[in-house]
């Protein structure tokens, strides 16, 4: 019997090979660039390797997925871990009678725009989201066009002023990785977010929403059937603005039981009201002086190392929650007596280079095992790899992990450890 996985998160497939294994299944990852794995295969313990295949195939291509998957056999159950291929996944699912989430379920959450929407008419927002009239996305826009483009601009920005008001964020309604994201403050920031949102391609639509001020965290999330457990919560430090990329998280943060409790209660009236009643969910909010304000929802397990931030936590694979839902049963981590302060606590940092150019490689990396907390070293990046992108997660080049008792020391021992890590980039110049 075999489990399918369409794509993965850059880390985990170890663990979810090792789970589906458990279960007396074989996991086939169907990817279109078995690079992004690197990491993961080069650590694959003799379990997950014995319990895994690879099938290289375009995943853009829905077709040529649909082919691959009718070859796999005894295929019982098809894991859909990431947001880009979570529509074609559940659509996939559907089509092959494989149990699965409701493809109309995963449209709405793949749209940032109409959960914003659907949570305010609700009144589980205070914001609203507010198309930007003229869609950057689309090429014969007459924004593109040199004499409309200004007042199709300036007509965006009068809308946004009335109907969000400022501070406001501008964000692609599909995006992922902080990509096409832009917080504006003033009036300035605003005509400049809507020139260069201009020249952007887009996943979705270009929207406004509340920009909503206080820390970021995300809620780590299990359901079945409409039954949601908090597993625990994330803490996220953004980068300073205008920049919108995610520096460092730790896990579990220790909320006071009363507030815990708030938040079980209110992220589990977001996901049914935005209609996610099965499996993993990542949902990432603002701490506000009022409560929480959603961010956005992703229906999968939080990427970077969350994943990995659960299961040492925990002290349990995680992962064979992910194969229990494949396979259309209760996942036992539901109903497991396990909590997040059994376990050592995890921090992370993602690394991002100074500057664009080609990576050559590290300094720092030798010397992270004098750190405290055990500091682990989690590549993203390859030498030789072209870094364009710095103020988004695209920049990252590798993350540093270390452990503690709590989320607050292990944080302060990942950020100490990342801090001798340096990548070293050759400008366009330096040949």
């Amino acid at each position: 019997m075999t489990i399918a996985a369409l794509e993965a998160l850059t880390f985990g497939l170890g663990r979810l090979a090792e789970a589906a294994g458990g279960a007396g299944h074989r996991l086939c990852l169907l990817t279109g660039d078995r690079a992004v794995y690197r990491h993961e295969l080069a650590h694959l313990t003799p379990e997950a390797l014995a319990a895994l295949d690879i099938v290289d195939v375009d995943t853009f291509d829905e077709s040529a997925c649909a082919a691959a998957l009718a070859a796999v056999p005894d295929l019982r159950g098809l894991v859909n871990s990431t947001d880009t291929w979570s529509v074609p996944g559940a659509d996939l699912a559907a089509k092959l009678g494989l149990p699965g989430p409701d493809p109309a379920a995963v449209r709405l959450l793949r749209d940032k725009s109409r959960v914003r929407t659907l949570l305010h008419e609700r009144g589980l927002s205070r914001g609203r989201a507010l198309t930007v009239p003229a869609d950057p996305a689309d090429p014969s826009n007459p924004a593109h066009a040199s004499a409309s483009s200004a007042a199709s601009a300036a007509s965006a920005a009068a809308e946004i002023l009335s109907e969000i008001g400022l501070p406001a964020v501008l964000k692609d309604s599909a995006g992922t990785s902080s990509r096409n994201v832009w917080p504006v403050r003033d009036e300035q920031q605003l005509h400049a977010a809507l020139a260069e949102a201009a020249q952007r391609a887009f996943a979705g639509r270009l929207f406004a929403e509340p920009f909503f001020s206080g820390p970021v965290y995300s809620a780590e999330t299990l359901s079945w059937e409409g039954e949601t457990r908090l597993l625990g919560v994330l803490s996220r430090q953004m980068s300073p603005e205008p920049s919108v990329r995610e520096e460092a998280a730790a896990f579990p943060v220790a909320f006071p039981a009363p507030e815990l409790d708030l938040l079980q209660d209110w992220v589990g009236r977001v996901l049914a009201t935005a209609g996610h009643d099965t499996g993993f969910a990542h949902v990432e909010f603002v701490l506000t002086t009022e409560g929480p304000e959603l961010v956005e929802i992703n229906r999968r397990i939080g990427g970077a190392l969350v994943g990995e931030a659960l299961c040492r936590a925990l002290g349990t694979n995680v992962y064979e929650a992910m194969v229990d839902t494949a396979l259309g049963r209760r996942p036992a981590l539901l109903d497991s007596p396990v909590d997040a302060s059994s376990g050592p606590a995890t921090g992370f940092v993602l690394v991002y280079p100074g500057r664009r150019g080609t990576l050559t490689g590290w300094t720092g990396l030798d010397t992270l095992s004098a750190f405290p907390g055990s500091p682990e070293w989690y590549p993203t990046a390859l030498p030789g790899r072209r870094v364009e992108h710095l103020d988004d997660q695209r920049g990252c080049t590798g993350i540093v992990l270390a452990e503690a008792a709590t989320a607050e020391l292990a944080l302060h021992r990942a950020l100490s450890a990342a801090g001798s890590v340096r990548p070293v980039v050759a400008a366009d110049d330096e040949g």
